[in-house]
């Protein structure tokens, strides 16, 4: 019905490899899976999971590529410690 009612692509979230397989099979449109295995279309990973932004517990279907919430911390911390310090701004970062 939604792909008749002029639909031109659906997302399949969190469903069974099985359905997402079938559900592409009987569709002319692009389907774009996340968590719902191989046979979709095209995949979707929520940038912020795939860079290790978010914490856990993680959906089983997330990869995390990077840790960007530890760097991202570190630099803050090394930030707050340079003000404290009073080394930021230095000489060079000053106009």
């Amino acid at each position: 019905m939604l792909e008749e009612a002029g639909v031109f692509s659906i997302v399949l979230e969190g469903i069974k490899e099985e359905t997402a397989k079938k559900i592409t099979e009987e569709l002319k449109i692009p389907t774009i899976g996340i968590g719902a295995g191989r046979f979709c279309d095209g995949q979707i990973l929520v940038v912020w999971d795939l860079l290790g932004y978010t914490e856990p517990p993680y959906p089983k279907f997330v990869r995390i590529y990077e840790n960007l919430r530890e760097k991202i911390s570190n630099a803050i911390s090394k930030f707050r410690e340079d003000v404290l310090k009073g080394e930021y701004p230095s000489e060079k970062e000053i106009y």
